[in-house]
């Protein structure tokens, strides 16, 4: 088959043989698959990475089992079930851990991926392939509500309006919240302020105190713009990765109180619910379609500025 190869910060297309799914895994036929920043991240070297590119998909079970010939989305973790961190409940933080297309496990880049069983989701009828693409990066806004108790009083902030920024509004706008999204592109934000989300440019930041500040916005200095809007005893909630180190006033978020939240993975039911019950607008985040004999330019394409959502579409 056909993947996306990274190697030393280099990508190219590289035939490989079709996986065979270990006890446990099941083969999938990927159909569509999305450009992350982590995946740009990866080519810039954030992590040691080596191998098929991409965590972002939706495709159909191909291996024997209740499965089979679905349609499916998976869960990017595959886990050992049996290391303190698994036994306790945190799974994501197995000790063991591979990471589709990330950390040791090839990714959805390609015509075909395996994964354990148990990480599969189907994908309701009534959510497409362009929909349902997105189910991973939404579940990752998803995990902000399980991670932060948000009311309907309180004044939220998100800091960017990439891609991730923008789902993470859409996620955010359902609990009724007093809620603002900062970013630097008027036609990004408009795609917020047509369902009601009040927006600012970046030079126009709003003079508020947050309770909680999402910062989205993939650059190092979003972190220093984020602890500036919040409160004392605010919580403000990471979802960019950078590739290189952060400069930190530690004694002002101790004086402050300020509660860092680490935020990443997150729940396929509550995303997958989302998208079904058309809570949320994906489509709109689409900005190109590549085929996979194209994904290299399709990886260029991504990280032009402005540009938003990326897809590959595999070979039928």
């Amino acid at each position: 088959m056909q993947a996306l190869w990274l190697e030393q910060q280099q990508l190219f297309l590289r035939d490989i043989p079709i996986p065979a799914p270990p006890p446990g895994e099941a083969l999938v036929r990927v159909r569509l698959a999305g450009v992350c920043n982590t995946d740009l991240e990866l080519t810039r070297g954030y992590y040691p990475y080596a191998g098929v590119l991409g965590h972002e998909f939706v495709g159909v079970v191909e291996s024997a089992g209740p499965l089979h010939g679905r349609r499916v989305v998976g869960e990017i973790n595959a886990v050992c079930g049996a290391c303190a961190q698994c036994r306790q409940g945190r799974r994501s933080h197995c000790e063991r851990r591979t990471v589709l297309g990330i950390v040791d496990r090839p990714g959805a880049f390609a015509e075909h991926l395996t994964l354990p069983a148990e990480n599969l989701h189907p994908v309701p009828d009534a959510v497409p392939d362009e929909e349902a693409v997105f189910t991973e990066p939404l579940a990752a806004a998803f995990e902000i509500l399980e991670q932060v108790h948000i009311r309907p009083v309180d004044t939220v902030v998100v800091l960017g309006d990439g891609k991730l920024g923008l789902l993470c509004a859409q996620v955010l706008a359902l609990t009724g919240c007093r809620l603002t999204v900062v970013g630097r592109h008027r036609a990004k934000l408009a795609l917020l302020a047509a369902r009601g989300v009040a927006t600012a440019l970046a030079e126009e930041t709003p003079d508020v105190k947050a309770d909680v500040v999402v910062e989205a916005t993939g650059h190092a200095a979003g972190f220093e713009q984020a602890r500036r809007l919040l409160r004392p005893r605010g919580a403000l909630v990471l979802k960019s990765t950078y590739a290189g180190n952060l400069t930190v006033d530690m004694s002002r978020l101790v004086v402050d109180e300020v509660t860092l939240v680490g935020s990443r993975c997150g729940p396929f039911p509550a995303a997958l619910a989302a998208l079904a019950r058309r809570q949320v607008d994906v489509r709109a985040l689409i900005h190109a379609r590549f085929p996979l004999r194209e994904a290299v330019a399709a990886m260029a394409h991504a990280q032009q500025p402005g540009a938003l959502k990326v897809l590959l579409e595999m070979p039928a």
